[in-house]
């Protein structure tokens, strides 16, 4: 009920007591004066899945208020404190995905750090939180996804469980995933600035990793180059690249040095910001890398207000594109513009 301005605490009180003894999934999303306390309600009772919004929690008692059977928890623009947090997640013992969305985070001291600690979380979806420090411990960690965060450290510590890693819209100055990441299956990067040389070192010996996704990438430094041949030798087992098409003065991300081929790719997607003369020619080399190669996927931003020397470019582009097509049959080609 997120139209309704305020609802009556008591009905909402009432629809809780008479429901709690089987309730298994509940989805809060209404405010009420008073606040409801959801904890002390729900809690020592058979709930798995407590998505809730737009609440406040505090003074969180983790031997009372447990949660016993809960395996998912999502807090959406909820007020907590970091201490509350981290009890609330201790008092969910068979958690096993958490997700955070613009959480008001309330701090005594003046750095924000938020410290979180499970054995059993599989799964952590955190988007839009702005903090100094955020350290997870989570030893059965397998999906991690930050959006649209301003962090100036994140460490995650754990046991070399993680397979899906992805950022997206992220500002973090100190980024740290654990030294073994040999488990990593799919890494997805966009609208980040890297440091290449700390972050390849981070997944480098990612040796089994199946998805790489590097879009809309800035490098932290101007001579960073990062080529076709690095992500060959370093990912034999991929099957799925996206790459963005980026040229910073003169010199080309993920360009066509060396001869490795990208054997165990099936599905190639690459897409362009701005378009030159180039991009056909790059698609092109790309698919030469890719001999087994099944699906291709082109993405492009197309303004509204073309010149003629757009119109050009995307015209060639279209021509250069069948008579690719042409030389090879076996591929399916995919185009989505935006």
């Amino acid at each position: 009920m997120e139209d309704v301005d305020e609802f009556s605490a008591s009905t909402v009180i009432a629809w809780l007591m008479y429901t709690r003894e089987t309730l298994r999934h509940l989805y809060y999303n209404v405010k009420t004066t008073p606040n409801v306390n959801i904890l002390e309600l729900c809690g020592r009772h058979k709930l798995e899945i407590l998505d809730l919004a737009h609440n406040s929690i505090s003074g969180v008692e983790p031997n009372y208020q447990r949660f016993p059977c809960l395996k998912s928890l999502s807090l959406s623009y909820v007020s907590i404190s970091a201490l509350d947090l981290n009890l609330l997640v201790s008092a969910c013992p068979k958690i096993e995905a958490l997700e955070l969305v613009n959480p008001e985070i309330a701090m005594s001291d003046a750095q924000v750090t938020v410290e979180l600690s499970s054995s059993t979380l599989k799964s952590v979806y955190v988007e839009a939180i702005s903090l100094d420090k955020f350290i997870l411990e989570a030893d059965g960690i397998e999906c991690l996804h930050l959006k649209d965060c301003a962090l100036e450290v994140f460490e995650l510590i754990g046991k070399g469980t993680l397979k899906h890693f992805k950022i997206d819209d992220v500002s973090v100055i100190h980024l740290d995933i654990g030294e073994t990441v040999e488990n990593l299956e799919i890494v997805d990067i966009s609208n980040f600035t890297i440091i290449w040389p700390k972050f390849y070192q981070m997944i480098s010996k990612s040796s089994n990793l199946k998805r790489l996704r590097l879009w809309d990438v800035m490098f932290d430094d101007e001579d960073e180059v990062v080529d076709v041949e690095t992500i060959a030798t370093c990912f034999p087992q991929l099957s799925h690249l996206s790459l963005s098409y980026d040229v910073r003065d003169g010199a080309l991300h993920y360009g066509l040095q060396g001869s490795s081929c990208l054997e165990n790719v099936l599905v190639l997607e690459l897409g362009w910001t701005v378009i030159n003369s180039l991009f056909s020619h790059w698609v092109e080399g790309l698919l030469k890398r890719c001999p087994n190669l099944k699906k291709l996927i082109i993405h492009g931003v197309v303004s509204e207000a073309k010149s003629e020397e757009e119109c050009l470019i995307l015209a060639n582009f279209t021509t250069s594109m069948i008579e690719l097509m042409r030389r090879y049959t076996h591929v399916d080609p995919h185009f989505k513009y935006e």
